[in-house]
Parts: C-alpha cells; structure tokens; sequence
C-alpha cells in the first residue's frame, strides 16, 4: 500500500511552482536581510525590522507599496503620540495608562471610518503607540523613551525597505494584471449569473450567487487600488477602471430587475427562454457586437403596442445587452492600450461605503477597558512582564475590532502564540545558545522561513496560522545583540503574550461585537433611510453612489451564519435598489407639465407615503400596488406612445415592490 501524502511529490519543496517560489524566497530574503542589517546596526530589538518585512509581504507590487505607505505614516503617527503622551505623563502611571488606552482606543474607533491604507494606518498608530510606549512605563529618564521610539520607527521602515528592495529583485505578477483578469472573469460571470437567475425557479443557490458576485466586484476595488501604485499606466486609467466596476454593478442590478419582471409576468411569450439562451450565447462570443445581439433578440421584440409587460421587458433587456457591450469594448481597449493612452469616459464617483457609528463607538469602548484592566493589574501586582501582556491586548484589539469573526481569529492567535512558546523554547535554549555569529543562525532561519511561506500558499486552509506563525515568530525568538538567555525573562514574556491575547478575547466576549440579526436590521434602516433621500427633490447621493453604498452594505453579511439576516438585508437592498433605478427613471422621464408628468409624481409620492425607516405598512403597500396596476392599465389605453412608455415603467416598479408584500412587520425589521 503506498500512501501518496507521503511520497516526495508532495513536499512542498517540489508541489510548489515557480511563482509560489519566488514569493516565498522574497520574503524569507527581507525577512532574514532586515533581521542582519538591523542587528549589525546595533538596534536593541531587531526582530521587530524582521516582522515588519513580514507584515508587507504582499503577492503583488502594489500591495507591497500601498500597504508600506499606510506603515510608514502610522508608525510615525504612533510614535508621535507615544513621545508626547509617556513624555507627559511618565510621572504618574495611572495617567499614563488613561492617556495611552485612549490613544489606542482612538485609533480603533477611527479604523472604522475609513478604508483600505488610512485604517491600517491608524491600526498601525494604535498598536504602534503600545508597542513603544508600554515598555518603557518603568523608565525615569526621557531621553531613553526617545531612543526606544526612534529604534521602532528606524526598524518599521528597515523592514519596508527590505521587502520593497526584494520585489523588485524578485518582481510578482503585475497588480494590473491581475485586475484586468479579475475584469474580464467577472464579464463572463455575469453571463452565467444572468441564466441561473432568469430561471423561474428560486433556489437558496441563486441568493448565495448574487451575494457572491457583488462582493466580489467590491473586491475588485482593492485590486483597482493596489494597481493604482503598482504602475503609471493604471494611474492615468483610473477613472476608466472605476467606471468599469460601476458598470458592472449596474449589471448585475439589471439581472435581478429582469429576473423580478419575469417573475411578475403572467403570459410572457413562449419563445423568451430560447431566446435568453441563445443572448447569453451570443454575448458570449469574444467577436459580438450591437448588430449580432439585435438580430439574435429580434424575435422578442413586442409587437403589441398596448403591451407594457412586454414594452418593459424589452426595453430593460436592450439597455442590458447595450451596457455589456459596451463594457466589452472598454475591456478590450483598456486591454489593448499603452502606456500613455489616455481615455474620455464618464466620470464616476468612487464606490460607496457606509460607516457604523454605534459599532465604532462600541469598538473603541471595548479597546479602552480591556488596556485599563490589564494596565491596572500590572500596576497593582507590579508585574514585570505586565507591558507584554498589555502590548499584546492592544494589538489584537485594534486590530480584531473590524474583523468578521473576531472570537475565530483570537483563537487561532492563541493556538498560534502557544506553538511559538514552545518552538521559541527549543530554538533559543537549544539552538541560539550553541552559536555565535548572526550567520550561522541565518542558516537555520532562512530555510525555516521559506518553507513556512510555501506551506501558507500551498494550504489554503491552514494559510492564516502560518501567516500568524510566520509575523509572530520574530518576536518571541526575540533575536537582540547582544543576545539574552534569561528563562525566567523568557517565560514570563512568554506567559503575558498568552494572558494578553487571552484578556482580548475575554473583551470581545464580554463586550461582544452586535449579532448579525441586530446589523441586518441596523443595515436595513439604513437602507431605507438612504432610499428616502433618495425620492427627494435634490438627494445626497446620486444613482452610482446609492447603488454603490446598497451593494457595500449587502457584502457586510456575506458570511454570516445568520441565514434570514442574510437574504432579509439582500431582499431589501435589491427591493430598494430597483426602485431607486425606476424613479432615476422617472425623474429624468419628461419634465413637462402635462397630465402624464403629474402621473408619474403621484407614483413617486406613493413610494413616500408606503416607505419609511421604520419600514412597510402591509396595508398601505397592497393599495399601493393596486393603484400601480391601474395606473399601468390605464396609461396602455392612452392614444400617446409617451403614456404607454410610462405605464412600462409604472410597472417595473410595481415588479419590485411586491417582494415586499413578504416583508415583516415594521416593529420586527
């Protein structure tokens, strides 16, 4: 019997591919090159230039670049603060510790307010302002706090220095690249997308699809800013990448527009399934243009005037088939283009996001009294290792307050730290005092870390703990020069890491994050809220921004285990969505004072008397939506085409709010 994971094909030295090599090599190389300068540089914790190699280790350029500037200008933050709050309050540690924990809990509150590089650096100037400032509690003499500080921000910016130098020695796949590919998998995606969801079945595949696609075109909008500092060329189209994630969320906003009209069709035509095969087909082809969809889709084309079920339909599914091509052509020319190409496209206003207030507050809270509990007890107990375990809290409460599963990751950390406190053991006490020369432990550690890299890459599933194994590690080898074997010191150290993360996960579990259920409803009243403004006169927000800001807000419960939050919040946003779509339209319809426009007022006023943040009056809505329906009826008997016209667009909004007849009462959503 042979046992395949046992042979020497499955290794990770040879299972690994070349790129997975090179990543893995040009980060054990900074991560080893930062460790050697740092030392010879006589820094008094070098390990922390290797950790900051670590924690940049990006796959692509741009990530490496965007993510060292967000470093950079928070571990300057944070040393600032450092410097002048132990500067001023080193005299009285109580005041120390209230000066310092607000700081920190400053800086978790402030994560929550902004995206991407501006919140890794205020976690930066959180966890940074702990790691310089806590230490040193014990200190009398100003100048040495100085020295402490200028060593961290000296080793922080050595190992960004490293890990840069190492990508452009040993250069990744472009980040432009990988966008444009990510572009051009979501086009074709969205064609699959299109044919589950124009089935008239429902099926729970179909909700976890939809929430899919729209996260991952959020997703996307990382890729656009980490290709926006990997190179000019992408800087110059970023307008035209921006654009393009717009287009494709108005896509995927029109599948389910036409998914909820055929829904609400009583008698659609008998061909119309053929015919939305052999469209998707027919988009399908890398050479489809305007004149070959036409003729593929002629056969639907309405021949009954007084037909506004059909009128509708045909006219949402030409706008679809003319944004898709219209992307296809982008895509191919954004593809195509140079270097210095430059491209007139409409401008579109950056991707919405929304911000939790209460969650913040609450984050910044929980921040605050987790560092006061165990600052006090280090005071208290006049606990030597007390700055570790304090240290340590700081760190995971900055950063765990925004993440998804917060009691998930603080587990893992804690598996993490005790398989460092035992490995640290064996290598310090077992290997470190055998030798006598950085190089000879180089020896060691460089293998060591590489392999540790391709194991992250090649078990997607254990990626996190070898991610953590890797950052951490540093730390608690605890290289210094000169070097020190104290092993009361060590296991003390050792221990506060270990109570520090186990205080954190204490916090998250005594001032728990808001379930998934209270979110939804919070997500949902906001998204009525937003829905309001928008059926007034002069809203805030435009239709790209709301679209934007209704798919964010969906994307924050994609992981959930709450299954009715999930599809209650997806149901609403699409709901809202759709009808923001159709009074965009309406609004932008006829702007004469005849009869019709007066028409189309009193359905926009029906929306504000049916809607509110406290959500839908059942009784209201179904008189709502018989009086569409007469509306629709009415306006297909008028001799104007204009009024057949708006009884297509009565009626698609008469589709989309009678999911709502399913909604639950207002006290409950």
């Amino acid at each position: 019997m042979t046992f395949p994971s046992l042979s020497w094909q499955m290794l990770p030295w040879f299972k690994a591919s070349r790129a997975q090599w090179r990543y893995a090599l040009r980060n054990g190389i900074a991560m080893c090159l930062a460790l050697s300068i740092a030392y010879y540089l006589n820094l008094d914790e070098p390990y922390w230039a290797m950790t900051s190699a670590a924690v940049v280790s990006f796959p692509t350029v741009g990530g490496v670049i965007s993510k060292s500037f967000g470093r950079i200008a928070g571990s300057l933050m944070g040393a600032a603060a450092a410097l002048i709050i132990a500067g001023h309050t080193l005299v009285d540690p109580w005041l120390f510790l209230f000066s310092i924990s607000a700081w920190i809990a400053f800086c978790t509150w402030s994560c929550a307010f902004f995206n991407n590089n501006v919140a890794y650096a205020f976690q930066l100037a959180g966890y940074t302002a702990a790691i310089i400032a806590f230490p040193v509690i014990n200190l009398t003499d100003a100048t040495e706090l100085w020295v402490i500080a200028q060593a961290r921000v000296c080793e922080v910016i050595l190992g960004i220095l490293c890990g840069g130098m190492m990508m452009m020695i040993l250069p990744s796949t472009s980040d432009g690249s990988a966008l444009l590919s990510a572009l051009k998998n979501m086009h074709g995606r969205l064609l699959e997308h299109a044919s589950l969801l124009w089935q008239a079945e429902t099926t729970d595949a179909m909700r976890t699809a939809h929430e899919g696609v729209i996260r991952q075109i959020l997703t996307m909008n990382l890729l656009r800013i980490q290709a926006f500092w990997s190179h000019y060329r992408f800087r110059r189209q970023n307008t035209l990448l921006n654009y393009l994630l717009h287009q494709q969320l108005r896509m995927t906003s029109i599948i389910s527009s036409l998914r909820r009209m055929l829904l609400n069709w009583p008698q659609p035509p008998q061909n119309i399934a053929q015919v939305l095969k052999d469209l998707i087909q027919a988009l399908a082809r890398p050479d489809a243009d305007f004149y070959a969809v036409a003729r593929v889709i002629a056969p639907l084309a309405p021949h009954d005037p007084l037909d506004y079920r059909h009128q509708a339909f045909w006219q949402r599914l030409r706008y679809f088939c003319l944004i898709y091509l219209r992307t296809s052509r982008w895509l191919k020319r954004v593809e195509n283009a140079s270097a210095v190409t430059q491209f007139a496209v409409p401008a579109s206003p950056p991707l919405m996001r929304h911000t939790d207030h209460a969650e913040a507050l609450w984050n910044g809270l929980r921040t605050f009294g987790a560092l006061l509990a165990v600052g006090a007890w280090s005071i208290s107990t006049q606990w030597d290792s007390g700055s570790a375990a304090i240290t340590l809290t700081a760190i995971c409460c900055v950063l765990y307050s925004i993440a998804a599963s917060p009691h998930n990751s603080l587990t893992l950390l804690l598996r993490t730290l005790i398989l460092l406190s035992l490995f640290s053991f064996v290598v310090k006490f077992g290997l470190m005092v055998q030798i006598t020369d950085l190089w000879q432990f180089l020896l060691f550690l460089f293998p060591l870390l590489t392999t540790m890299q391709l194991l992250k890459l090649l078990q997607p599933r254990q990626a996190g703990l070898w991610g953590q194994l890797i950052v951490f590690m540093g730390s608690f080898i605890s290289v210094t020069n000169p070097p020190a074997y104290d092993f009361a010191d060590f296991l003390n150290d050792n221990i506060a890491k270990i109570l520090g993360v186990a205080v954190a996960w204490l916090a998250f579990a005594v001032l728990r994050p808001v379930s998934d259920a209270r979110k939804g409803r919070r997500h949902i009243q906001a998204l009525r809220r937003h829905f309001i403004d928008q059926l007034s006169s002069h809203p805030q927000n435009s239709e790209n921004e709301f679209e934007s800001l209704v798919y964010h807000r969906i994307s924050q419960l994609s992981s959930s285990q709450d299954e009715l939050a999930r599809r209650w919040l997806l149901r609403w946003g699409v709901v809202l969505l759709n009808c923001s779509h159709v009074v965009w339209q309406l609004r932008g319809w006829d702007t004469r004072s005849d009869p019709l426009s007066r028409v189309r007022d009193v359905c926009i006023a029906h929306l504000r008397n049916v809607m509110s943040e406290r959500g839908v009056q059942q009784r209201p809505l179904a008189a709502t939506l018989k009086e569409l329906q007469r509306i629709c009826d009415s306006l297909s008997r008028h001799h104007q085409p204009a009024a057949r016209e708006l009884a297509a667009i009565v009626w698609r909004l008469q589709c989309s709010l009678s999911q709502l007849e399913q909604a639950p009462a207002p006290d409950i959503t």
